[in-house]
Protein backbone atom coordinates (compact mmCIF):
# COMPACT_ATOMS: atom_id res chain seq x y z
CA UNK A 1 0.00 0.00 0.00
CA UNK A 2 2.98 2.33 0.58
CA UNK A 3 4.20 1.61 -2.95
CA UNK A 4 0.68 2.18 -4.24
CA UNK A 5 0.70 5.64 -2.69
CA UNK A 6 4.04 6.55 -4.29
CA UNK A 7 2.82 5.43 -7.72
CA UNK A 8 -0.43 7.40 -7.43
CA UNK A 9 1.47 10.55 -6.44
CA UNK A 10 3.47 10.06 -9.64
CA UNK A 11 0.16 9.93 -11.52
CA UNK A 12 -0.85 13.21 -9.91
CA UNK A 13 2.37 14.93 -10.98
CA UNK A 14 2.08 13.64 -14.57
CA UNK A 15 -1.52 14.87 -14.87
CA UNK A 16 -0.54 18.26 -13.45
CA UNK A 17 2.12 18.57 -16.16
CA UNK A 18 -0.59 17.67 -18.68
CA UNK A 19 -2.31 20.94 -17.87
CA UNK A 20 -5.89 22.03 -18.55
CA UNK A 21 -6.06 22.23 -22.34
CA UNK A 22 -7.42 18.67 -22.81
CA UNK A 23 -10.92 17.73 -21.72
CA UNK A 24 -10.71 15.50 -18.62
CA UNK A 25 -12.94 12.86 -20.24
CA UNK A 26 -10.63 12.53 -23.24
CA UNK A 27 -7.54 12.49 -21.01
CA UNK A 28 -9.03 9.72 -18.87
CA UNK A 29 -9.97 7.69 -21.96
CA UNK A 30 -6.49 7.89 -23.49
CA UNK A 31 -4.93 6.97 -20.15
CA UNK A 32 -7.00 3.76 -20.01
CA UNK A 33 -6.29 2.93 -23.66
CA UNK A 34 -2.60 2.99 -22.78
CA UNK A 35 -3.43 0.92 -19.73
CA UNK A 36 -4.90 -1.84 -21.89
CA UNK A 37 -1.72 -1.93 -23.99
CA UNK A 38 0.34 -2.29 -20.81
CA UNK A 39 -1.69 -5.19 -19.48
CA UNK A 40 -1.73 -7.23 -22.71
CA UNK A 41 1.25 -9.35 -21.53
CA UNK A 42 -0.82 -10.34 -18.49
CA UNK A 43 -3.71 -11.77 -20.51
CA UNK A 44 -2.30 -15.27 -20.96
CA UNK A 45 -1.12 -15.41 -17.35
CA UNK A 46 -4.48 -14.28 -16.00
CA UNK A 47 -6.38 -17.01 -17.84
CA UNK A 48 -9.04 -14.77 -19.36
CA UNK A 49 -10.87 -17.68 -20.96
CA UNK A 50 -11.43 -19.24 -17.55
CA UNK A 51 -13.28 -16.19 -16.23
CA UNK A 52 -16.81 -16.86 -15.04
CA UNK A 53 -19.05 -15.00 -17.52
CA UNK A 54 -21.58 -14.36 -14.78
CA UNK A 55 -18.95 -12.11 -13.16
CA UNK A 56 -18.63 -9.81 -16.18
CA UNK A 57 -21.60 -7.72 -15.08
CA UNK A 58 -19.97 -7.13 -11.70
CA UNK A 59 -16.72 -5.95 -13.29
CA UNK A 60 -18.60 -3.85 -15.86
CA UNK A 61 -20.38 -2.05 -13.01
CA UNK A 62 -17.05 -1.46 -11.30
CA UNK A 63 -15.65 -0.02 -14.53
CA UNK A 64 -18.63 2.34 -14.80
CA UNK A 65 -18.27 3.52 -11.20
CA UNK A 66 -14.49 3.88 -11.37
CA UNK A 67 -14.65 5.61 -14.75
CA UNK A 68 -16.98 8.25 -13.31
CA UNK A 69 -14.58 8.81 -10.44
CA UNK A 70 -11.63 9.17 -12.82
CA UNK A 71 -13.43 11.85 -14.86
CA UNK A 72 -14.15 13.87 -11.71
CA UNK A 73 -10.55 13.40 -10.52
CA UNK A 74 -9.12 14.70 -13.81
CA UNK A 75 -11.44 17.71 -13.53
CA UNK A 76 -10.25 18.37 -9.96
CA UNK A 77 -6.60 18.13 -11.05
CA UNK A 78 -7.19 20.83 -13.65
CA UNK A 79 -8.71 23.26 -11.13
CA UNK A 80 -7.08 23.03 -7.69
CA UNK A 81 -3.54 22.47 -6.28
CA UNK A 82 -2.07 18.98 -5.94
CA UNK A 83 -2.02 19.17 -2.15
CA UNK A 84 -5.74 20.02 -1.99
CA UNK A 85 -6.68 17.28 -4.48
CA UNK A 86 -4.70 14.74 -2.47
CA UNK A 87 -6.00 15.91 0.90
CA UNK A 88 -9.63 15.83 -0.21
CA UNK A 89 -9.02 12.44 -1.77
CA UNK A 90 -8.51 11.13 1.73
CA UNK A 91 -12.24 11.30 2.30
CA UNK A 92 -12.27 8.09 0.23
CA UNK A 93 -11.01 5.94 3.17
CA UNK A 94 -13.89 7.31 5.24
CA UNK A 95 -16.38 5.81 2.78
CA UNK A 96 -14.21 2.69 2.39
CA UNK A 97 -14.08 1.98 6.12
CA UNK A 98 -17.82 2.53 6.56
CA UNK A 99 -18.63 0.54 3.42
CA UNK A 100 -16.38 -2.34 4.48
CA UNK A 101 -18.35 -2.64 7.71
CA UNK A 102 -21.72 -2.53 5.92
CA UNK A 103 -21.04 -4.60 2.80
CA UNK A 104 -18.02 -6.79 3.65
CA UNK A 105 -18.91 -7.50 7.29
CA UNK A 106 -15.57 -6.18 8.52
CA UNK A 107 -15.56 -5.28 12.18
CA UNK A 108 -15.82 -1.52 12.76
CA UNK A 109 -13.33 -1.30 15.62
CA UNK A 110 -13.41 1.79 17.87
CA UNK A 111 -9.98 3.05 16.79
CA UNK A 112 -11.01 2.78 13.13
CA UNK A 113 -14.09 4.87 13.84
CA UNK A 114 -11.96 7.45 15.66
CA UNK A 115 -9.46 7.59 12.78
CA UNK A 116 -12.29 8.06 10.26
CA UNK A 117 -13.76 10.93 12.27
CA UNK A 118 -10.36 12.61 12.59
CA UNK A 119 -9.83 12.26 8.86
CA UNK A 120 -13.21 13.85 8.21
CA UNK A 121 -12.35 16.75 10.52
CA UNK A 122 -9.10 17.21 8.62
CA UNK A 123 -10.99 17.41 5.34
CA UNK A 124 -13.34 20.03 6.80
CA UNK A 125 -10.37 22.11 7.94
CA UNK A 126 -9.06 22.08 4.38
CA UNK A 127 -12.40 22.93 2.75
CA UNK A 128 -13.64 25.39 5.43
CA UNK A 129 -17.23 25.44 4.09
CA UNK A 130 -18.95 28.75 4.68
CA UNK A 131 -15.65 30.55 5.19
CA UNK A 132 -14.52 30.58 1.55
CA UNK A 133 -15.84 29.92 -1.95
CA UNK A 134 -15.43 26.22 -2.70
CA UNK A 135 -14.02 25.66 -6.19
CA UNK A 136 -15.77 23.26 -8.57
CA UNK A 137 -12.54 21.24 -8.54
CA UNK A 138 -12.95 20.61 -4.82
CA UNK A 139 -16.57 19.55 -5.34
CA UNK A 140 -15.47 17.23 -8.15
CA UNK A 141 -12.92 15.58 -5.87
CA UNK A 142 -15.51 15.14 -3.14
CA UNK A 143 -17.80 13.55 -5.72
CA UNK A 144 -15.02 11.21 -6.84
CA UNK A 145 -14.33 10.00 -3.29
CA UNK A 146 -17.43 7.80 -2.77
CA UNK A 147 -17.10 6.44 -6.32
CA UNK A 148 -13.49 5.37 -5.72
CA UNK A 149 -14.51 3.94 -2.35
CA UNK A 150 -17.15 1.82 -4.05
CA UNK A 151 -14.55 0.67 -6.59
CA UNK A 152 -12.08 -0.29 -3.84
CA UNK A 153 -14.74 -2.27 -1.99
CA UNK A 154 -15.66 -4.09 -5.20
CA UNK A 155 -11.96 -4.84 -5.77
CA UNK A 156 -11.71 -6.29 -2.27
CA UNK A 157 -14.74 -8.46 -2.93
CA UNK A 158 -13.30 -9.58 -6.27
CA UNK A 159 -10.04 -10.76 -4.66
CA UNK A 160 -12.05 -13.64 -3.20
CA UNK A 161 -12.87 -14.90 -6.70
CA UNK A 162 -10.25 -13.62 -9.18
CA UNK A 163 -6.49 -13.08 -9.34
CA UNK A 164 -5.00 -9.58 -8.96
CA UNK A 165 -3.91 -9.46 -12.60
CA UNK A 166 -7.42 -10.39 -13.77
CA UNK A 167 -9.01 -7.66 -11.64
CA UNK A 168 -6.66 -5.01 -13.05
CA UNK A 169 -7.24 -6.20 -16.61
CA UNK A 170 -11.03 -6.06 -16.30
CA UNK A 171 -10.91 -2.61 -14.67
CA UNK A 172 -8.85 -1.23 -17.57
CA UNK A 173 -11.13 -2.80 -20.20
CA UNK A 174 -14.43 -1.68 -18.70
CA UNK A 175 -13.17 1.82 -17.79
CA UNK A 176 -12.07 2.27 -21.40
CA UNK A 177 -15.49 1.17 -22.66
CA UNK A 178 -17.22 3.47 -20.18
CA UNK A 179 -15.18 6.51 -21.25
CA UNK A 180 -15.19 5.83 -25.02
CA UNK A 181 -18.43 7.53 -26.07
CA UNK A 182 -18.07 10.64 -23.84
CA UNK A 183 -14.46 11.03 -25.05
CA UNK A 184 -15.45 10.90 -28.71
CA UNK A 185 -17.96 13.70 -28.11
CA UNK A 186 -15.19 16.09 -26.97
CA UNK A 187 -12.30 14.64 -29.00
CA UNK A 188 -9.41 16.70 -30.38
CA UNK A 189 -6.08 15.50 -31.73
CA UNK A 190 -3.63 15.17 -28.81
CA UNK A 191 -0.06 16.43 -29.08
CA UNK A 192 2.96 14.14 -28.77
CA UNK A 193 3.77 15.61 -25.35
CA UNK A 194 0.22 14.92 -24.13
CA UNK A 195 0.43 11.32 -25.36
CA UNK A 196 3.76 10.80 -23.59
CA UNK A 197 2.41 12.20 -20.33
CA UNK A 198 -0.75 10.09 -20.55
CA UNK A 199 1.36 7.03 -21.35
CA UNK A 200 3.43 7.68 -18.22
CA UNK A 201 0.20 8.20 -16.27
CA UNK A 202 -1.09 4.83 -17.48
CA UNK A 203 2.15 3.06 -16.52
CA UNK A 204 2.15 4.50 -13.00
CA UNK A 205 -1.59 4.09 -12.44
CA UNK A 206 -1.79 0.52 -13.74
CA UNK A 207 1.16 -0.45 -11.53
CA UNK A 208 -0.52 1.31 -8.61
CA UNK A 209 -3.79 -0.58 -9.12
CA UNK A 210 -1.93 -3.88 -9.23
CA UNK A 211 -0.08 -3.09 -5.98
CA UNK A 212 -3.32 -1.95 -4.37
CA UNK A 213 -5.10 -5.16 -5.36
CA UNK A 214 -2.27 -7.25 -3.91
CA UNK A 215 -2.55 -5.26 -0.67
CA UNK A 216 -6.30 -5.88 -0.56
CA UNK A 217 -5.63 -9.61 -0.96
CA UNK A 218 -3.33 -9.56 2.06
CA UNK A 219 -5.38 -7.59 4.59
CA UNK A 220 -8.72 -6.01 5.42
CA UNK A 221 -9.63 -2.88 3.48
CA UNK A 222 -9.83 -0.64 6.54
CA UNK A 223 -6.45 -1.92 7.74
CA UNK A 224 -4.48 -0.96 4.62
CA UNK A 225 -6.25 2.29 3.71
CA UNK A 226 -4.47 4.46 6.35
CA UNK A 227 -1.12 3.98 4.62
CA UNK A 228 -2.42 5.95 1.62
CA UNK A 229 -2.56 9.06 3.82
CA UNK A 230 1.20 9.45 3.38
CA UNK A 231 0.49 10.53 -0.20
CA UNK A 232 -0.38 13.95 1.21
CA UNK A 233 3.18 14.52 2.39
CA UNK A 234 4.75 13.49 -0.92
CA UNK A 235 2.19 15.33 -3.07
CA UNK A 236 2.56 18.58 -1.11
CA UNK A 237 6.37 18.49 -1.35
CA UNK A 238 6.31 17.76 -5.10
CA UNK A 239 3.70 20.47 -5.69
CA UNK A 240 5.94 22.97 -3.91
CA UNK A 241 9.15 21.93 -5.71
CA UNK A 242 7.83 21.29 -9.23
CA UNK A 243 4.89 23.70 -9.56
CA UNK A 244 5.59 26.37 -6.92
CA UNK A 245 2.25 25.60 -5.24
CA UNK A 246 2.17 27.02 -1.74
CA UNK A 247 -0.60 25.41 0.29
CA UNK A 248 -2.24 27.67 2.85
CA UNK A 249 -1.96 27.02 6.55
CA UNK A 250 -5.33 25.26 6.70
CA UNK A 251 -4.20 22.62 4.22
CA UNK A 252 -1.16 21.98 6.43
CA UNK A 253 -3.30 21.80 9.60
CA UNK A 254 -5.95 19.60 8.00
CA UNK A 255 -3.28 17.41 6.44
CA UNK A 256 -1.50 17.07 9.78
CA UNK A 257 -4.75 15.91 11.42
CA UNK A 258 -5.28 13.34 8.64
CA UNK A 259 -1.71 12.02 8.77
CA UNK A 260 -1.79 11.84 12.58
CA UNK A 261 -5.01 9.83 12.50
CA UNK A 262 -3.54 7.50 9.86
CA UNK A 263 -0.35 6.96 11.82
CA UNK A 264 -2.22 6.22 15.03
CA UNK A 265 -4.60 3.85 13.27
CA UNK A 266 -1.70 1.99 11.62
CA UNK A 267 -0.08 1.52 15.03
CA UNK A 268 -3.33 0.11 16.39
CA UNK A 269 -3.60 -2.28 13.44
CA UNK A 270 -0.08 -3.60 14.06
CA UNK A 271 -0.82 -4.05 17.77
CA UNK A 272 -4.05 -5.90 16.93
CA UNK A 273 -2.23 -8.25 14.54
CA UNK A 274 0.44 -9.02 17.16
CA UNK A 275 -2.20 -9.78 19.79
CA UNK A 276 -3.95 -12.18 17.41
CA UNK A 277 -0.70 -13.97 16.64
CA UNK A 278 0.03 -14.43 20.35
CA UNK A 279 -3.35 -15.99 21.04
CA UNK A 280 -2.92 -18.64 18.31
Amino acid sequence: MLLTGMLFVGVTVAVRYLGTSMNPVQAAFIRYCFGIVLILPLLSRAGVMSLDRDRLGFHALRGLVHGGGVILWFLAMSRIPISEVTALGFTTPIFVTLGAAVFLSERLKPYRVAAVLLGFIGALLILRPGLRVIDIGALAQLGAAPLFACSYLMAKSATRREASSMIVILLSVFCTLTLALPALMVWRTPTLEELLLLGLTALLATSGHYCMTRALEAAEVSAVQPFTFLQLVWATILGLILFDEHPDVWIWIGGAVIVASATWMAQQEVRSIRQKSKTR
